[in-house]
């Protein structure tokens, strides 16, 4: 009879833990974690500190390695108001492509590695990371990379963005082809420069930004071009003013390592309004014009004629005594040829101003006029990046 009595109870146990697996699931299914789960991310919390701080030196920063210093500004949805007090924990492998533990470590996050920790950051949402560079797994073709994962005070679950992945590894570029970047809070591409020893990477996350399930959204009249966060694209307009005339030229791919605005027009070109911001802009050009590049785009596909488009430019040109801005055109902002479609690009909108520093979308404007506002709006010098005098590592 004990026996019996046994075996019911050990049958109930199976029963409502399968029951509660069921229920488990089918909340999870219903209301999926935002981000869609991440494998990993909830090792976060295992020996978190009590009191996290906006510059953390990882377990890595006096062992044997490259020196590394990863520091940048989490921003809102909006890419531009800063975000503080967001907990941000990584983890990436030593300087032989290994997640090493370390004796004593939580048995549970040996999978990580001893070169694990968290940041959160300041009041102007700003963070620095001091670590050594990972290297990539041994005898992989992974790129080599710093995890991230994200946990905002409001929002119920940790998410994942983009790992961090260096531009100069020769491992990038054959991944991304086979796995294109997700661009989960921005790009996770980090262009590496130089400080003497130290080589230093400028990463900024955008909360939400192509995080599925995110709760927050932004409302815009009209949508054109990539988001802020993400990376501007190469493409390969016609020049028909500036010093790449009469050639077709990547204006990121060969001016990278300059910061940047690109002002797109397309099919309803208001030539007044045109005109004054062009003046604008060469003028600014000018007093700036030790780092800063400006390219006009126009793509006005109706009665498309090469030849004729070239002629229209060069007569503005002339007409605005143009000394700096490069006027380049394309077919249309759809067009393959030229690659200017992955701009994503709204030919509908009177105009599309793109703002990068060292490749990366850092603010966007959408049918902006001509006003004295405006000017001093983007005469803020928002171009210029703290670490534009360092050098850049030579690599292909």
């Amino acid at each position: 009879m004990q026996k019996r009595t046994y075996q019911l109870m050990l049958l109930s146990l199976v029963f409502l833990s399968c029951s509660g697996q069921v229920n488990e699931r089918a909340r999870n299914e219903k209301h999926p974690p935002i981000g869609g789960g991440c494998d990993g991310c909830e090792l976060m919390y295992i020996g978190m500190p009590e009191q996290l701080h906006a510059v953390d030196t990882s377990p890595g920063w006096n062992e044997k390695g490259q020196k590394l210093v990863v520091t940048g500004t989490v921003f809102q949805l909006d890419g531009k108001t800063p975000a503080p007090g967001i907990i941000i924990y990584y983890w990436q492998t030593d300087h032989n492509g290994y997640y090493t533990p370390v004796p004593g470590m939580d048995q549970r996050v040996k999978r990580h590695g001893h070169i694990r920790g968290w940041v959160k950051t300041g009041e102007n949402g700003e963070y620095t990371i001091r670590t050594i560079r990972p290297a990539p797994y041994p005898d992989d073709v992974l790129p080599a990379h710093i995890h991230l994962s994200v946990k905002e005070p409001d929002i119920a679950n940790e998410y994942y963005t983009d790992e961090i992945n260096f531009d100069d590894d020769p491992l990038l570029i054959p991944h991304f082809k086979k796995y294109p970047q997700e661009n989960r809070g921005g790009s996770g591409i980090v262009r590496i420069l130089l400080k003497d020893r130290l080589q230093i990477a400028a990463h900024d996350i955008i909360l939400g930004l192509n995080i599925p399930g995110y709760p927050k959204k932004i409302t815009a009249a009209t949508r054109s071009g990539r988001s802020i966060g993400e990376d501007q694209p190469s493409f390969t307009p016609f020049h028909a003013v500036g010093p790449d005339k009469d050639s077709q030229t990547c204006p990121v791919c060969k001016y990278g390592r300059y910061h940047g605005i690109v002002y797109f027009v397309g099919n309803r070109p208001d030539w007044k309004a045109v005109k004054n911001w062009l003046q604008f802009l060469d003028g600014e050009s000018e007093e700036h014009k030790n780092y800063l590049k400006v390219y006009f785009v126009y793509a006005n596909d109706n009665g498309y004629n090469k030849e004729e488009r070239q002629a229209e430019l060069e007569k503005l040109g002339t007409e605005l005594h143009i000394k700096h801005v490069a006027l380049t055109f394309v077919p249309s902002f759809y067009d393959k040829e030229t690659e200017v479609h992955v701009n994503k690009i709204n030919p509908d909108a009177a105009n599309t101003f793109i703002i990068y520093k060292h490749r990366r979308i850092i603010d966007k404007y959408i049918d902006l006029a001509p006003t004295p506002e405006n000017f001093k709006m983007l005469s803020k010098d928002k171009t210029k990046g703290n670490f534009f005098d360092l050098a850049e590592p030579v690599h292909d």
